[in-house]
């Protein structure tokens, strides 16, 4: 089987993840890297593939059967359409796009050409999220009834100075991280149909926002809380405790989720279990039986890349397709509005 031809666009913080992973995986051959700052030609020369400063460019002297587009998130619609119409498989980083609009043009456009397109939700493919899942769906957590989830860490100076669109709108901690957020408690709880919200810039002082609180309501008829924040000195992310990326120091007294149920409770992703021994005897008097739930840990995003290949060589659907994108960034968008309308905003189907 001929290695998937891939190209990186983007050559910041996530495309240089992709570079790593791409080269350590022989399903594909790594062939250019496309970015327009100088430091996009030395990373492409490090990686000993050509660079291009365009997609044009590239295109006009090599057609790689795959894209990965790591690229700033305003530049997602363009070049999305653009490698469509190119007739290339495509992962496109989150958030699809920088609006729902905009998003819809994309899912219009690969329903017409029928484009393989993935959506860069890494955390669909993790293990931890798969088994957590799994758990919920055997009903060992009965009725659901609520979760808890956060997303509290200190993103230092240099984040926002190495990527200043990170400071203005189309950046700022709903879009580029409570978007992956939306997506683990879709798989987790199912679809989100009302949304509020506070958020607040008083510490950074941003045109967006850097804390975020957060209710949320499930079709289902769960409910949930959530509170966002890039200037909190907390480690309740999944980066501070999945352990799946080294980069982030880690901490595995904490958790990030809680989903409970009629039943029982499981935590992640430390994967504490608690289940009453006789359901028909629950009572917050009683105890309950704890377990911590076997499973494994893996990169995601090398499982990722693996399923992109899959996905270039026609032999599967995408995991996240351009609709996943789509509704993800219904329920952020709504999230801003909430925030800034301080009313409800329901989401539609």
């Amino acid at each position: 089987m001929k290695p998937v031809r891939l190209a990186i666009a983007g050559a910041g913080l996530i495309g240089q993840a992709h570079i790593r992973v791409a080269q350590q995986d022989a399903a594909c051959e790594l062939v250019a890297i496309v970015d327009p700052a100088p430091a996009g030609a030395a990373v492409a020369a490090r990686a000993g593939v050509a660079h291009f400063r365009t997609l044009t460019e590239m295109l006009a002297h090599d057609r790689p059967d795959a894209v990965i587009l790591a690229t700033p998130n305003a530049l997602h619609v363009e070049q999305a359409l653009q490698c469509i119409a190119a007739g290339l498989a495509i992962l496109l980083e989150k958030p699809i796009a920088s609006t729902v609009a905009e998003a819809r043009i994309v899912v219009d456009a690969v329903d017409k050409a029928r484009a393989r397109l993935l959506i860069g939700h890494h955390r669909a493919h993790s293990p931890i999220m798969a088994k957590a899942c799994e758990i919920i769906a055997s009903g060992v957590l009965g009725q659901l009834v609520a979760v808890t989830g956060s997303a509290t860490f200190f993103k230092p100076d240099h984040y926002f100075t190495d990527a200043p669109w990170r400071r203005e709108t189309g950046g700022g901690p709903i879009l580029i991280n409570m978007i992956h957020e939306v997506h683990n408690l879709r798989m987790l709880c199912g679809e989100i149909t009302a949304v509020q919200a506070f958020a607040s810039s008083a510490t950074r002082r941003f045109a967006v926002e850097d804390t975020v609180s957060i209710n949320l309501r499930f079709a289902s008829g769960a409910l949930g809380t959530f509170m966002l924040s890039d200037t909190a000195a907390s480690a309740r992310s999944w980066e501070q405790t999945a352990r799946e990326n080294t980069s982030y120091a880690s901490y595995d007294d904490e958790d990030c989720y809680c989903v409970s149920g009629t039943q029982g409770s499981l935590a992640i992703p430390t994967m504490r279990l608690k289940t009453y021994a006789r359901p028909e005897d629950r009572s917050w008097w009683k105890p309950f039986e704890t377990a911590v739930v076997d499973m494994v840990r893996a990169d995601p995003l090398q499982r990722q890349l693996a399923h992109f290949c899959a996905l270039a060589r026609g032999e599967v659907a995408p995991l996240v397709s351009a609709r996943d994108g789509l509704a993800n960034l219904q329920v952020t968008e709504a999230i801003a509005m909430a925030a800034a309308s301080g009313t409800t905003v329901n989401i539609p189907e």
